[in-house]
């Protein structure tokens, strides 16, 4: 069932909403969360595509708020409700224009669902200053980025993790699930010492970046980012007293795993769809101290190697002796993410 609803209100919406699920005698009381979305024109289909195959796993009402031309003088809501197309969730379109753009939290507040979480999600490159401080996001317990679709891939992931909130998390960490739980598995089997670490992914990965800090936090070594042609994370090597352990997915599909003394082992490793790493996310509304942790180191070692080249440029232009060059964040062929002092 599809309604439109031009040049409406809020309380207009809502009246929709009741009679609809009325006709179609699906109760409310189903739904486990309100999803919000905020998101334009071009990203909306894939994003509201994405929360309803999400929603099979997780019903709830999708508030989707799209921006339209903030420009012009007069206020105009124009809603699309979906309901009982493919899931049991419910999907309300709110396309907002004028000042009224500027407010989409007062629109939104009278939508959520009573006595139920909240969880405010910024597909694409659309991510806020401060999420938790931001209108749609101080409404949410849980708040979902993705410094992967942005511009500044490395910069945004580092922005986010010195302005971080308990209940913020980016999709740049939910795609690791599977590469750490592969690797949990792995050193839970005996193996020698951990001596170094090496990640090797595509130019400017965001969850290169943490998948090395992690590693780095909970092995206490020095683990190197290498590059590669991607796609994605490519290869993860741990240097041990005993040989090396090496996870290599070198077509983002299929990874195979090496251990000292054991056959290789063929893994699944697939890149996951949006609508995956949503309803993961969705399954959880407690802060996430380990992607915190993550965030947090490779944040302070990007400030450090900013600072060196700082430095090194100063040296250059003042015509003294400088530094040893630092390499880049995730170029000029490898950086490290190591233990204090390490």
């Amino acid at each position: 069932m599809n309604i439109d609803l031009a040049d409406t209100t809020t309380r207009r919406i809502q009246d929709a909403l009741t009679q609809a699920r009325h006709l179609m005698g699906g109760p409310a009381v189903g739904m486990v969360l309100t999803l919000i979305i905020v998101t334009d024109e071009s990203a909306q289909y894939d994003a509201v595509r994405a929360a309803t195959e999400a929603s099979r796993e997780h019903p709830c009402r999708v508030l989707t708020v799209i921006s339209r031309d903030a420009r012009g003088s007069s206020s105009r809501l124009d809603a699309e409700i979906r309901m009982g197309e493919t899931g049991p969730g419910e999907t309300v379109l709110l396309r907002m224009y004028g000042p009224l753009a500027e407010h989409a939290d007062s629109v939104v507040t009278p939508l959520l669902m009573p006595d139920t979480p909240v969880v405010t999600w910024w597909p694409g490159g659309r991510v806020p200053e401060v999420p938790s401080r931001d209108p749609l996001g101080s409404l949410a317990q849980r708040r979902v980025t993705d410094s992967y679709a942005a511009a500044d891939r490395l910069g945004t992931l580092a922005r986010l993790a010195d302005v971080y909130a308990p209940g913020d998390t980016d999709f740049a960490w939910t795609r690791l699930t599977s590469w750490r739980s592969l690797l949990a598995a792995a050193l839970d089997q005996p193996h020698g010492e951990i001596l170094s670490g090496e990640v090797t992914a595509e130019p400017d990965s965001p969850s290169a970046e943490l998948l090395a800090a992690w590693l780095s936090l909970r092995l206490g070594v020095t683990v190197t980012r290498r590059l590669s042609d991607g796609p994605g994370i490519t290869g993860v090597r741990l240097a041990t007293t005993e040989g090396d352990i090496v996870v290599c997915r070198p077509d983002g599909r299929v990874a195979t795993l090496t251990r000292p003394g054991q056959p290789d082992r063929q893994v699944s490793l697939m890149r996951r769809p949006m609508a995956e790493l949503l309803a993961e996310e969705l399954r959880r509304l407690d802060p996430d101290e380990v992607y915190r942790e993550a965030a947090s180191r490779f944040a302070k070692e990007l400030a450090a190697a900013q600072h060196r080249r700082e430095e090194f440029a100063a040296a250059a232009d003042g015509g003294i002796a400088a530094p040893a060059r630092p390499a880049g964040p995730s170029g000029d062929g490898a950086r490290t993410s190591g233990a204090e002092g390490a």
